[in-house]
Parts: structure tokens; C-alpha cells; sequence
């Protein structure tokens, strides 16, 4: 289900979306190589508590696109490479697009509302973790039907939450926000309908 083997060209052409996603994360990142551009950047774009209750609401979406560093941008766009995928087959580019953006925001959101005015983060974590929302609605769904589908899912939303908690730096709130946000989404977007046109696409 997670395994890839498109080749570059098929996988742009199968997964448009996540394509698009993963290419402007990396280019805003070169963006951000040069230390003077970095700042300007960052300046204007980090999600920063208070300066969003000051009015600056665009943060809780530009921040999505912005990494703190190398390993960061790779590790988070190594994770849409690997699970964004077959959610975007499953719900479709326009569905996909959705649940990744609006977990995005909601997990600054979330961040906003639980953390002091004083945090700032960066990161596409938690339209990630929006993704492995959309998958526990699936999970949800097809519990009777496709109980493999709990095996290969629960396991990988389970650690990934665990590790949140316990790795330090890790913005939780937005790790929570984006989860929630993917779930409730696809509880809307997963009708039985809808599964059963992926299934057969199978």
C-alpha cells in the first residue's frame, strides 16, 4: 500500500498533487539557504503566536511550507512521498489537496489556542499527520470490511503519536490539530460510496 515503485516520471503523472506539494516545499527551502533571505523569510512567515493574535493570520498557512533545516524539509517530505500517495488516489487531487492544507492550518490553529503567545514553529508536520487522520477515517469505515487495512494503518498512527510525545522539539499541538483535522475530514469525504469505487480500482 506504501510501497512505491512508479518511477519519476509515472509517479508525477499518478500523484500530480503530492508532486506539486513536495516541489514547492523544496524549492521554498533552497529559498532559504542564503542566511539573509532565511531571515526575511522566516520573518514574515514563521507561525508566531503572538504576532498572529496581532492580526498576521497568514502564518498559519505559510508556516506549513517553511522548514527549520535540511533534515527537516526531507524528513517531512519523505513522509508525504511515502503515505500521501494512495490517499491522494483514494480521495481524489481536489479532496487531497484539502485535507493536506486544512490540517495544516488547524495544526497552527490548534498551536495558537494551546500554546503561550511566546511559541513559534515551522513545518508541514501536521498536514502529515492530517493525511494519517484521513486514513484512520478510512480504518474507521472499512473496519468490518477490510481489517487488514487496521494492521497495515493503526500501527504507523500509533508511533508516529507516541513519537510526538516523546521526541523533544515537537510541536504536539500541531501534531494533534493536523490529526483531527485529516479524521473529521475524512469521516465527510470517505462515504461508503467512495470506498467501494476505490476498492474496485484496486
Amino acid at each position: 500500500m506504501f510501497i512505491r515503485r512508479e518511477n519519476f516520471k509515472q509517479f508525477i503523472k499518478f500523484y500530480p498533487t503530492v508532486s506539486f506539494i513536495i516541489a514547492i516545499n523544496f524549492i521554498i527551502y533552497i529559498l532559504t539557504i542564503p542566511a539573509d533571505l532565511k531571515e526575511m523569510i522566516f520573518t514574515y512567515g514563521i507561525s508566531y503566536n503572538l504576532l498572529i493574535a496581532n492580526g498576521e493570520w497568514w502564518r498559519v498557512i505559510t508556516s506549513t511550507f517553511l522548514h527549520a533545516d535540511f533534515f527537516h524539509v526531507l524528513f517531512n517530505m519523505f513522509s508525504l512521498f511515502l503515505f500521501g500517495p494512495e490517499l491522494e488516489r483514494i480521495a481524489g487531487k481536489a479532496r487531497f489537496l484539502t485535507i493536506y492544507l486544512l490540517a495544516g492550518i488547524f495544526g497552527n490553529v490548534f498551536t495558537f489556542v494551546f500554546q503561550d503567545p511566546f511559541y513559534a514553529s515551522v513545518g508541514a508536520s501536521g498536514a502529515i499527520y492530517g493525511i494519517f487522520g484521513a486514513f484512520a477515517a478510512l480504518v474507521y469505515y472499512t473496519r468490518h470490511t477490510m481489517p487488514q487495512l487496521k494492521q497495515v494503518i493503526l500501527p504507523i498512527i500509533v508511533i508516529s503519536v507516541i513519537i510526538s510525545f516523546i521526541q523533544p522539539g515537537i510541536n504536539i499541538m500541531s501534531h494533534l490539530g493536523g490529526l483531527a483535522t485529516g479524521f473529521i475530514l475524512g469521516l465527510v469525504y470517505f462515504t461508503p460510496k467512495n470506498i467501494l469505487r476505490w476498492r474496485n480500482k484496486k
